[in-house]
């Protein structure tokens, strides 16, 4: 047994060097746990177009992307919407990719008791603004009050209307003349700055009408959602359903 002065200060020594060793050890495994969990998450990030909770359960948006025409249908289900649509091989579909599919419909999950539609067989009041109207009432005499967002940045034709019941409340389209204008203009339409002359006035400014197109984000989201600004806790609450439609038969 060591019991001299010298002997007492080598075993200091090694219990000092054990710790430190200890030490060192520990630091290099937290170091690489951390390493790896950042690399995951960008593995994640980069898979996936979508940014799912954190932790803290912090809200962050999934996708900056605005599709041309959308639908925002109040206080329903996504399977009612499917119904009504006559979504035919409806299948799981991705938020981010919904809003730039080719689908006939994609109908997002329901946000804030708001269900967003989007898809290829919205109808165009530029195209044909009866075939337009026709579309909104029928579909809201099914499924209540449904509002209708158009805004094509590159022609800056754009369109917006509000329904209850299969009766217009509200409505606007225009593409390089007014083609719509129904109902009382809202408040959220005057505090945007929205532009909403009468059929024919001659007196408009076509550029103060066309600055509507960057406007609409934000009348939409008074008036219920903005795709673009869609926040959720959760990659699985960002599946919806895509598919094509009998539109014929449905409408």
């Amino acid at each position: 047994m060591i019991s001299t002065p010298n002997g007492q200060s080598v075993v200091v020594d090694m219990l000092l060097l054990m710790h430190m060793i200890a030490l060192g050890v520990g630091l290099m495994l937290f170091g690489w746990m951390f390493y790896l969990q950042r690399r995951a998450r960008r593995q994640l990030s980069q898979a996936l177009p979508l940014h799912t909770h954190s932790p803290a359960g912090k809200f962050h948006r999934l996708s900056n992307t605005r599709p041309t025409k959308w639908l925002a249908i109040r206080s329903v289900s996504p399977e009612a919407v499917k119904d009504a649509l006559g979504l035919n091989h409806a299948s799981p579909c991705s938020w981010s990719e919904g809003l730039v599919t080719s689908h006939a419909f994609f109908i997002g999950p329901r946000l804030n008791g708001w269900v967003i539609v989007t898809g290829m067989a919205l109808p165009d009041p530029s195209e044909d603004v009866d075939e337009c109207y026709v579309f909104l009432c029928t579909l809201s005499r099914k499924l209540g009050h449904l509002q209708y967002f158009h805004a094509n940045t590159d022609t800056r034709h754009h369109a917006w209307a509000r329904l209850d019941d299969g009766c217009v409340t509200r409505a606007f389209a225009w593409a390089g003349t007014t083609l719509w204008n129904q109902g009382v203009e809202t408040l959220p339409e005057i505090e945007a700055g929205l532009k909403t002359p009468d059929y024919g006035d001659a007196t408009a400014n076509q550029a103060d009408i066309e600055a509507n197109v960057v406007k609409i984000s934000k009348l939409a989201s008074r008036w219920s959602l903005d795709p673009a600004g869609v926040r959720m806790t959760s990659i699985r609450e960002s599946i919806g359903l895509a598919g094509e439609s009998a539109m014929g038969e449905s409408f």
